[in-house]
């Protein structure tokens, strides 16, 4: 008895050790969509007041919770039952993200102009209104986070799908509540980080003291963060992507250069992106005639 305790404790802490160890590949390999889904929602969580910004997120967070919950036992089945359509999946998440990542590269360097509608001015309108617009917003946030979170659950997926079936589930879910808690984590000190540098300028009456500088360092700082997030995730999406063919059509390594993996990645994700983002514009311009 004593020994087939300590043996299921053997296998379970065996088990942990491969979910730590594949956690950690799965990790990397998300890290690209991750960075772009913390850029997303942190753009999508601003412009709402001072007040809202944290009950706004929250919204957002539980839809994303729920998202999940939909996403991972579907995949879990596929993964068990036709584990070929994780494959296909995931190379079809490849091309829309090299696409995202193409034309977020094209607008650029040749930015157009979007049509936009008129909003009506927030001054001018009633509280129903307000929450109207508020709910709209969390409800676009959400159905993002959907198409990103079906991305990252099928990339991690994709680097455990030849381990058993318990380890799958416990390696996607791990990332998948990384994809949630710790994204919507750093979005919520993100999006107070102005709030936060208004509340050490106005911490003491004296004038250009530490905790004014620190403010308004915060302050100017929110805008570049946004930014640098912006393009971080852009090279990003372009790299998951390449990455994606790469380790997945092994007929690629043919036709490759030698050059860093890294460059490669790129490349590949680059061309993918740009015959995409081709095919995409012709459709468009079909449409329309």
């Amino acid at each position: 008895m004593a020994s087939g305790f300590f043996a299921l404790l053997d296998d379970i802490a065996t088990l942990m050790d491969d979910v730590a160890t594949m956690s950690k590949v799965a990790a990397k390999k998300t890290a690209g969509i991750l960075g772009d889904d913390l850029a997303v929602n942190a753009e999508k969580s601003m412009g709402f007041v001072s007040s809202r910004e944290l009950p706004v997120l929250w919204a957002i967070t539980k839809g994303s919770l729920l998202n999940k919950l939909m996403i991972l036992p579907v995949a879990f089945l596929l993964s068990a039952f036709v584990p070929v359509a994780i494959t296909v999946i995931l190379l079809f998440g490849g091309i829309y993200l090299a696409y995202e990542g193409a034309e977020k590269i094209y607008e650029f360097f040749f930015p157009h102009k979007h049509e936009t509608q008129r909003v009506k001015d927030k001054g001018n309108m009633t509280k129903a209104e307000i929450l109207n617009v508020e709910k709209q917003k969390i409800r676009s946030a959400i159905v993002t986070d959907f198409i990103l979170s079906i991305e990252i659950v099928i990339i991690a997926l994709g680097t455990v799908v030849e381990e058993e079936l318990s380890t799958q589930i416990l390696v996607v879910t791990i990332i998948a509540m990384i994809a949630t808690i710790g994204v919507y984590g750093i979005v919520a000190l993100i999006v107070r980080m102005d709030d936060f540098g208004i509340k050490l300028i106005d911490l003491n009456e004296q004038d250009d003291s530490f905790s004014d500088k620190v403010g308004a360092l915060l302050v100017r700082a929110l805008p570049w963060v946004i930014k640098a997030l912006s393009v971080i995730g852009t090279l990003a999406l372009v790299l998951v992507s390449g990455g994606i063919f790469v380790h997945n059509l092994h007929f690629l390594e043919e036709y490759m250069p030698n050059l860093p993996i890294l460059l490669n990645e790129f490349v590949v994700g680059l061309i993918v992106g740009g015959i995409a983002l081709a095919v995409v514009s012709v459709v468009k311009k079909i449409i329309k005639k």
